[in-house]
């Protein structure tokens, strides 16, 4: 049996797969009470020379095995499969699981229970049960997983448990393959503002890869089917004998990248509701938002290692479709756990080569030699905007009164007079608003100082 495609040659198994032993101990508590129960009859028939009581107890004894037998030389052939609707989820959505049971034998099966092994964090292990399934017909059944925590779970192996007509033998057979279900960070949408340092995707600060300047800088290449004619270049045809064009201006994408800070020792606390998971979510909320708006966009972390698998200098979107780009930034995110650095020095190394465009940094608990690491960055960036969570915040409780002052804004300062646009991150924030002030402050217009979850406006 399998769980992949319902392929007869791929997903399906007969009953001779399970030796005579393993199918004696599928015995049901029914099952063994009447073995158990006829084998005292016979022991006692044979003291007491009662030989109707002896007939009674082989009955109640055979008719146990008889119920092994026949599950033991049942040839069902059943294929399975598995859909997730979707594969990917975001943290706190549901998804749906749809299971499929083809008989492909020529024998119906008897009753069928269903049941799907899922992590504990998804929800309860789902379980199905089965009426007779007539020869080519099929079943269909369909649970929801839900999950605030991110990550890949697996679901699977998909299990069978065929049972007797009297219930006297339980066997479970189990599917082959698995299926991943991932839980990607809450996105959220962001208002299209225009932070310092930004241009439009293809906007007003691109750069041409090919000069402009007149007809002689114009680098021909040869004619291909369904070419424009009116990009023929005359002088180059003439000159080479053959149907030439003229190449097709690329622009140059404005780049983004997002730095994500996961220090263990940068972030207090742990669950959904924590700095971290809320620090997640806003890097995938940003490089959701960017690669929308045209860009090319980097995911780099404190360790200075950028997601996998990008285009050129680790950034995605300019030659991957912006879904693929987004997908795999996503799967990323889903997995992205604390990690044992204490600085920031290797993604400052990484930076340091200047060129980057706009910088979106989030920050956890920064002393004053990380903040000024942090602050050396903004030298290398056309503009940089750092989200820094209030750590005293998000670990005190509601109610609580406030705590004494952790430094938090004196890094802010740092930053600031560094060229960055820094806000600070208060327990409960919307991405959304703060994003919305970090423009008000570049333009100036930023809400007082005083004001809650607003930092001091430049």
């Amino acid at each position: 049996m399998a769980d992949g495609a319902p392929a007869p040659a791929d997903g399906t198994e007969g009953a001779d797969g399970t030796g005579l032993r393993a199918a004696l101990a599928g015995l049901t508590t029914r099952g063994r009470s009447f073995f158990a129960a006829g084998v005292a009859a016979a022991i006692c028939a044979y003291v007491l020379g009662q030989s109707d009581l002896l007939r009674v107890g082989l009955l109640l004894a055979v008719l146990p095995l008889v119920c092994v037998l026949f599950l033991y030389r049942t040839r069902y052939r059943v294929a399975g499969s598995r859909r997730l609707s979707p594969a990917r989820v975001p943290a706190g959505s549901e998804a749906r699981v749809h299971l499929r049971v083809d008989n492909v034998s020529r024998l119906p099966t008897g009753l069928l229970m269903l049941q799907d092994r899922v992590p504990y964090v998804l929800g309860p292990r789902p379980r199905f049960v089965l009426d007779r399934v007539e020869p080519g017909g099929r079943r269909e059944v369909s649970y929801r997983v839900r999950s605030d925590l991110r990550g890949r779970y697996p679901l699977g192996p998909l299990q069978l448990r065929l049972s007797d007509p009297f219930g006297m033998c339980e066997l479970t057979r189990s599917f082959s393959s698995h299926d991943t279900l991932t839980v990607v960070p809450r996105v959220e949408a962001l208002p299209p503002v225009r932070l310092r340092g930004e241009s439009t995707g293809f906007g007003d600060g691109r750069q041409r890869s090919l000069a402009l300047s007149g007809e002689d800088d114009v680098i021909p290449r040869g004619y291909r089917h369904g070419d424009d004619l009116r990009r023929v270049h005359w002088r180059s045809t003439a000159r080479y004998g053959e149907l030439m064009v003229r190449r097709e201006e690329q622009p140059q994408r404005a780049r983004c990248t997002v730095l994500l800070d996961t220090r263990g020792t940068a972030f207090l606390g742990a669950g959904p509701d924590s700095a971290f998971e809320w620090a997640v979510s806003g890097a995938a909320s940003v490089l959701v938002h960017m690669l929308e708006r045209g860009y090319s966009v980097r995911l780099l972390t404190d360790t200075g290692s950028a997601v996998p698998g990008e285009g050129a200098d680790g950034f995605a979107g300019a030659s991957q479709q912006s879904a693929d780009a987004a997908g795999l930034l996503m799967d990323t995110l889903a997995v992205i756990d604390h990690s044992d650095s204490t600085t920031l020095s290797r993604a400052y190394d990484v930076l340091r080569g200047g060129g980057e465009g706009l910088l979106v940094a989030f920050f956890g608990e920064l002393d004053e030699e990380q903040a000024a690491v942090a602050a050396k960055m903004r030298r290398r960036s056309g503009g940089a905007v750092a989200f820094v969570l209030d750590d005293w915040s998000w670990i005190r409780e509601p109610t609580a009164v406030p705590g004494p002052s952790d430094g938090t804004e004196d890094r802010l300062r740092m930053l600031r007079e560094a060229g960055w646009t820094a806000v600070r991150v208060p327990r409960g924030s919307s991405l959304e608003e703060l994003w919305r002030q970090a423009d008000r402050e570049r333009t100036g217009l930023a809400a007082p100082a005083g004001t809650s979850g607003e930092g001091t406006g430049r």
